[in-house]
């Protein structure tokens, strides 16, 4: 039985079509449409709360503190791909800078999701490269324990394959699957107009949520027929 090769190069990306789409909506829009899954633990938040990104996620598996692979998948990514790597929440050595980041930008990349610690956060603020990380830590890493580039992780709570649409803004970040994002663009531009329709309502001074008695009375709040 052959062994899948711990690096993989090719790869089906989400289309560019989609990622166009989805770079329109609020993570949340597209969370809520996917099912309220697969978001990224809280930690794993913006640099800066203006960043955005969204596009094809190009998987990165490292040990703690190390950040071989990431060097590795830097020179292995396309323009647009986001690298989403799994540093296992650990932040006591930051696992990409400055440097690497310029690297990235320069490159193309639509951004970088860590599920670790990074550090230069002012210089990351001039930048201007879209960065998720779970903190930050002057620390710097060590460079040569073997991981895995472009196979399924788990990422701050989140399964990420190879290929899924990644969306990311100030409340943080979304994952969903490749096959299934198609259909989640449709589904995102009514709930857009829904929200807008109920944002409109409140306006004209109707805050009453229609849905809220039925809710109660179901979860044994209301007796049938009661009211709040």
């Amino acid at each position: 039985m052959s062994q899948l090769p711990e690096v993989i190069r090719s790869f089906e990306r989400v289309s560019a079509e989609v990622v166009q789409q989805a770079g329109t909506f609020q993570a949340a829009i597209l969370a809520d449409v996917a099912g309220r899954r697969g978001t990224l633990h809280a930690r794993v938040a913006p640099v800066h709360e203006r960043m955005k990104l969204a596009g094809p996620a190009f998987t990165v598996e490292v040990r703690p503190g190390d950040n071989l692979m990431i060097h590795a998948a830097i020179a292995l990514a396309q323009p647009g791909d986001i690298l989403v790597i799994d540093g296992k929440g650990d932040q006591t050595a930051a696992l990409m800078g400055t440097l690497m980041l310029s690297a990235c930008k320069k490159r193309g990349l639509g951004g970088v999701i860590v599920d670790g610690a990074i550090r230069d956060k002012l210089e990351l603020l001039e930048l201007g490269f879209p960065v998720f990380s779970a903190g930050f830590n002057p620390a710097g890493p060590t460079k040569f324990v073997p991981g895995r580039i472009n196979h399924p992780i788990s990422c701050a709570g989140a399964s990420v394959f190879p290929g899924d649409l990644v969306v990311g803004d100030a409340d943080g970040v979304v994952v969903i699957e490749r096959a299934k994002a198609p259909a989640m663009m449709a589904l995102a531009v009514k709930k857009v107009a829904d929200e807008a329709a109920r944002i409109e309502a409140i306006a004209r001074g109707d805050t009453a949520s229609k849905w809220l008695p039925a809710a109660l009375r179901a979860a044994g709040v209301l007796k049938e027929g009661e009211e709040l």
